[in-house]
């Protein structure tokens, strides 16, 4: 696929997204249509560079895979994590570029969030238990995982999360699809108020196909 057609194939994808978006009224929809292309758009703005396209793929679930054993420890927060599925299109065109682009489009949403290294981390036991915070609210509970697919199943009291674990220069990237992220972060909200961590969800929007969440070191 050539150059144009990639960015061709990008932008329809830009105005699908934005057709798929609802809200309780039309202004709603307007201001996330507008955010969803803004965000978006700065991707895809990355994609047209020359250096972009051809660059060496790192950030490719399936690659990298952790074994249990390496899962047991304390991983902090340190910087939003980003992996591509084998055949996102996006993984295609930019590479590693487009992986900075949209850690760097979340890092400024988590930054307002208020995560850190502080106040989010989580502890794998080889027990099969798992304790951590998420912007400093506590989950606990029992954990699977496999190492084939990459999943490590996080079950609390409300909720199960399905994580994939990557192993990265180090430290360990723990994803989940956008979708996913985004119930994540509503349920979060709820529990706290926190209208930024709504915000926070919408953004999560952009990135179907795209693995997205936390790159942690112990």
């Amino acid at each position: 696929m050539n150059k144009s057609n990639i960015i061709a194939v990008l932008a329809c994808g830009v105005m699908l997204s934005s057709c798929g978006t609802s809200g309780n009224t039309n202004a709603q929809t307007n201001t996330q249509t507008t955010s969803h292309q803004s965000v978006l758009g700065s991707i895809i703005s990355a994609a047209t560079n020359g250096q972009t396209l051809g660059n060496t793929i790192k950030s490719i679930l399936g690659t990298d895979k952790p074994r249990e054993s390496d899962l047991i420890g304390t991983w902090h927060y340190r910087q939003p994590g980003v992996a591509f599925t084998t055949e996102n299109l996006l993984a295609k065109a930019g590479g590693e570029t487009i992986a900075t682009e949209i850690k760097g489009k979340l890092s400024d949403t988590y930054t307002k969030v208020g995560i850190n290294s502080q106040n989010t981390y989580l502890t794998i036991n080889s027990d099969k238990t798992f304790s951590g915070k998420i912007d400093g609210k506590p989950i606990s509970g029992q954990w699977s995982y496999t190492q084939e697919d990459q999943k490590l199943v996080l079950k609390t009291l409300l909720f199960s999360l399905n994580v994939y674990a990557k192993k990265t220069t180090g430290g360990m990237s723990f994803l989940m699809e956008s979708k996913k992220l985004l119930n994540l972060f509503q349920t979060l909200a709820a529990m706290s108020g926190n209208s930024t961590l709504q915000t926070m969800g919408d953004l999560s929007k952009n990135y179907d196909g795209v693995r997205i969440g936390l790159d942690t070191h112990k």
